[in-house]
């Protein structure tokens, strides 16, 4: 009987062996989750102790919450005035449906392109100057909304007000996460959170009682956008007198106490090498793709909403302000309960608070939907309004999520992700099939055809991924610790520090993990050669130091600087070659050549030429 199985194990088919391969790497996966949700509760608990908010803002100042809300509420009031005077702007262009919720969820598109090279630059400048910049770019275009007089200049200028607007969204969050005290850091999001509906109640008051006040003709729209420019312009020169926090500080404090050994300035994240790391964050996954399928009815509703008042009830531009302002005044309510409701879950399961986003999803898209079919206005604002209301009180849990699971040096690729996500996956195509569905079947169709699967499906991803959440959490302060312990360890002797470090490495090609748990030191002129058979993943780690492969997790240092996610160009730089074995030479050149060639990686000619005499 033993012989048998022997030779049917030798026997088995390429198909079974490699299926039982991916059978056991599923198993393993599922059993390091289950693991992770056992043994890693303690470490993701919030470790900031609990204060009060006044205590939390005295802690991290006013300004920085202050004018961030303010920003949000200006450019909530540049897009809200495109929906509430939608109609108005439709008759002057001349332009179909279509067109009108294309050119308002236009502005959203430039935003979210541009949210990646914002990221990028938030990176390598200061991030306070850099969200002034914007934002005086923002204002410059959304006064030029009000003096165009054709389709073409309104797409130009929705496309810059969206690229100053853009800023904000990897900018702001990570402001917030790096200023406040883990003990306050989800209500100080909620505060940042109020700007939108804040925007959303004041701004269509503000655009209708202008509109009413400059004699509510044809052109009065304009003077909406003129008005803004005002206060806008305010809030911008405020901006400029705020102070750069240090990355990562609330964290470094809340886990190592205040004698925290700082880093030397770290080489810049390369943009894909974060997005490739981010992917494999599993909650963060599931997070941005929930909120990029909620993305079809987050922009929507509101223009096609707009459109359903003035065509089946025939409401002027300053009626659909005081609607406008009735339906997001429950969001007012709603995000500080949420928020205060959201830190309590965090701080006793993180992953509670996640699944809250999700149930509140989930009746977002219940109230909207059920409120659409009621054809009394007075039914349909009221339920409208609670949906609205649960829709603020998701969004609460995003900022405190992703400064949970994201590590401080990917925050804000990790926030332009977000955007990404909403705008690209959802929000433009969500816009044009909103306006062709509108064209053909009216309003309450196109809406009651989007909301309902947007939000079941938005909600049920985000549900699934706060399974991940506890690991993610604990992944992220390991980490953050294991980078504490070593630069404590450099400072007390900075003539030893390691040529080459590798700590904690994973590595998956696709589902299957190849790398586990792989750590070294080289020091100077030490020789290291890695045995093992073939599989066993020494090119794989080798691929990883180099930067041609991204770990899922794990941390690579070059002579005491973290290199984990930098490009492999800038690792050569550094003097790091990779030379792929039997390649080290090109055979159709000759060894004077050979050396000549591979001799440019040392940038001082002169010593270029020292190194090679000493060769002949």
């Amino acid at each position: 009987m033993q012989e048998s199985e022997s030779t049917a194990n030798t026997h088995a088919s390429p198909a079974a062996l490699a299926s039982s391969i991916v059978t056991a790497q599923e198993n393993l996966l599922e059993q390091r989750l289950s693991d992770s949700q056992d043994t890693s509760e303690v470490d993701a608990s919030s470790p900031g102790e609990m204060m009060t908010l006044r205590h939390g803002l005295r802690s991290g100042g006013w300004s920085i919450a202050t004018v961030l809300l303010l920003f949000t509420v200006f450019e909530e009031f540049d897009r809200v005035a495109m929906q509430v005077l939608g109609p108005d702007i439709q008759a002057s262009l001349g332009v179909s449906d279509t067109v009108l919720l294309g050119l308002q969820s236009f502005g959203g598109v430039v935003l979210v392109l541009a949210t990646l090279p914002f990221a990028w630059l938030a990176d390598r400048r200061r991030r306070v100057r850099v969200l002034s910049a914007a934002g005086a770019l923002w204002m410059a275009f959304a006064g030029l909304t009000g003096v165009v007089v054709n389709t073409f200049q309104m797409g130009l200028a929705r496309a810059g007000s969206g690229l100053g607007a853009s800023a904000r969204v990897p900018i702001a969050p990570s402001l917030v996460a790096d200023q406040y005290p883990l003990g306050v850091r989800t209500r100080i999001f909620a505060i940042e959170a109020l700007g939108r509906p804040l925007g959303q109640v004041l701004g269509p008051l503000f655009a209708g009682v202008v509109v009413v006040a400059a004699g509510d003709d044809a052109g009065d729209w304009r003077v909406v956008f003129l008005a803004l420019l005002i206060p806008a312009g305010l809030t911008i020169l405020w901006s400029l007198s705020l102070k750069e926090p240090s990355r990562g500080q609330q964290e470094r404090i809340a886990l190592l106490g205040d004698s925290v050994v700082v880093a030397q300035s770290e080489p810049p994240v390369l943009l894909s090498a974060a997005f490739q790391r981010l992917k494999k964050v599993r909650t963060f996954y599931f997070l941005v793709v929930g909120i990029g399928v909620l993305g079809f009815a987050l922009i929507a509703v509101p223009g096609a909403f707009n459109l359903l008042l003035e065509d089946s009830y025939g409401y002027n531009a300053g009626k659909r302000g005081w609607i406008g302002a009735i339906t997001w005044s429950g969001a007012l309510i709603a995000i500080p309960i949420a928020g205060r409701i959201g830190e309590r879950l965090f701080r006793k399961k993180p992953s509670s608070a996640l699944r809250m986003m999700g149930v509140c999803i989930l009746l977002y898209g219940v109230f909207v939907t059920v409120g659409l079919r009621f054809h009394s206005p007075a039914v349909m604002i009221a339920l409208t309004t609670i949906g609205f209301a649960f829709q603020g009180a998701a969004f609460t849990q995003v900022g405190p999520s992703i400064s949970a699971i994201i590590p401080y040096q990917m925050r804000s690729q990790a926030f332009a992700m977000v955007g990404v996500y909403i705008f690209l996956m959802g929000g433009f195509f969500g816009g044009l099939f909103a306006g062709a569905l509108s064209d053909a079947h009216g309003e309450r169709t196109a809406l009651t055809a989007i909301v309902p699967p947007a939000a079941l499906l938005g909600g049920l991803l985000i549900i699934y991924g706060s399974r991940y959440m506890n690991r993610d959490i604990a992944l992220t302060r390991s980490e953050l610790r294991e980078q504490q312990v070593e630069l404590e360890r450099i400072a007390g002797d900075p003539d030893n520090v390691p040529m080459l470090q590798v700590r904690n490495i994973d590595v998956s090609y696709g589902n299957l993990q190849v790398l586990f748990d792989v750590g070294f030191d080289v020091r100077r002129g030490e020789v290291l050669a890695l045995l093992g058979t073939n599989g066993a993943g020494k090119s794989t780690i080798l691929r990883a130091i180099s930067g041609l492969v991204m770990p899922d997790r794990g941390v690579v240092r070059m002579n005491g600087r973290t290199i984990t996610l930098v490009e492999p160009q800038y690792r050569a730089q550094m003097g790091m070659v990779h030379i792929a074995g039997g390649e080290a030479v090109f055979s159709s050149m000759t060894v004077a050549e050979n050396l000549a060639l591979w001799s440019r990686q040392i940038p001082d000619s002169a010593k270029r030429q020292e190194k090679l005499a000493l060769v002949y």
